[in-house]
């Protein structure tokens, strides 16, 4: 398995407003090949920052999706969000191949 996770910090006041978007989220990437699970991760102390995690079957599954034209789409709309502080949000991505259950 490949779990990627990827971190962003938001104004703590902004969080709900971004927890909403992912509950809504398209779901393209769950109909991915390979694609097991999604959730949005909030730090407790640090409500502003706020994780995605995602599991796949294996790194290539993921690598594929990631230069998909779906990927590419989805990521293109984030930058035409409303409110410029949100859309110029840049990740922090760390990926991990799972060697222990």
């Amino acid at each position: 398995m490949h779990i990627v996770t990827s971190t962003f910090r938001v104004p703590e006041e902004k969080a709900g407003e971004v927890i909403e978007i992912y509950k809504n989220r398209s779901g393209r990437v769950d109909k991915a090949e390979g694609f097991l699970k999604f959730q949005l991760l909030q730090n407790e102390k640090k409500p502003g920052e706020l994780t995605v995690y995602m599991v796949w079957s294996s790194k290539q599954n993921y690598l594929n999706w990631a230069r998909s034209k779906e990927f590419k789409e989805i990521h293109e709309l984030e930058k035409n969000y409303p409110d410029q502080e949100l859309a110029g949000t840049v990740p922090e991505v760390h990926q991990y191949q799972v060697v222990a259950e």
